[in-house]
């Protein structure tokens, strides 16, 4: 029933996004870094996620990726949300952006949606009960890495790992049929659970980025873990990794 719930409030709020006025979606600098970015539209999202969601659970903490707080998760229920994953690419009325929502209690994931909106495509899971994409279930894909696509993201407003980053691509690329760059790291691992791609990473993310859907990715049946090896950590940033049963990341460790 919860996560009915929560479904139903993540797509309203989806329309939010759909009906944005695109003259009013200027966006600020967010952090004192011009390329990381927040806009009006991403405040009005998430107080409206968390009223819709503290009355779904009034007694869960409300952690959203406009408030930068991350011990919450670790203590009773929480609500861990990126009202729009993929601020730039909504700025840039690119289409390509996800509201998502993980539920947790005692920092384990229970229940993760993520709504691409403009595809209308509504990822979820529940823990131990698969994973689906509008109403059926989806699988990660089997195929290895040279029969199939990476996925990478690469915040440039983090410079000290853009070297790390394609350096890591470029083995990617030379061992991968293509390479892709969504913009969203929500889109991005649903985009592994579904099977439509078999690897992704990136080295740096925030628990609001991905704790929805790297629930997904495992309840479709791949894994999620760090780039470096080790389990992500919902307390803090990560780098994160997901991957298919076919491809085998271990030349990323190398």
């Amino acid at each position: 029933m919860i996560l009915e719930q929560i479904i139903q409030a993540v797509r309203e709020c989806g329309e939010m996004i759909l009906q944005a006025d695109r003259t009013q979606a200027a966006a600020e600098i967010k952090d004192g870094q011009s390329n990381n970015l927040v806009t009006k539209y991403d405040r009005a999202v998430q107080e409206a996620l968390r009223d819709k969601l503290l009355e779904i659970a009034p007694q869960a903490h409300f952690v959203g990726e406009e408030e930068d707080v991350h011990e919450s998760i670790a203590r009773g229920d929480a609500f861990v949300v990126d009202p729009i994953d993929g601020t730039t690419n909504f700025v840039k009325d690119y289409k390509c952006s996800a509201i998502s929502v993980a539920m947790t209690h005692d920092g384990t994931q229970e229940i993760g949606v993520v709504y691409n909106p403009y595809l209308d495509e509504m990822f979820y899971a529940q823990r131990g009960k698969g994973a689906f994409c509008n109403g059926k279930p989806i699988h990660v894909s089997e195929k290895p890495l040279q029969q199939g696509l990476t996925l990478f993201g690469s915040a440039s407003y983090y410079k000290e790992l853009v070297d790390d980053s394609f350096r890591l691509l470029r083995l990617c690329f030379d061992r991968s049929m293509d390479i892709r760059r969504s913009g969203s790291a929500a889109i991005d691992l649903c985009t592994i659970a579904a099977g439509r791609a078999e690897l992704y990473f990136e080295l740096r993310l925030q628990p609001w980025d991905y704790a929805a859907g790297s629930l997904i990715v495992r309840e479709a049946g791949g894994s999620v873990t760090r780039v470096e090896g080790g389990e992500i950590d919902l307390t803090k940033a990560c780098s994160v990794l997901a991957t298919g049963t076919g491809a085998d990341p271990s030349f990323l460790r190398v």
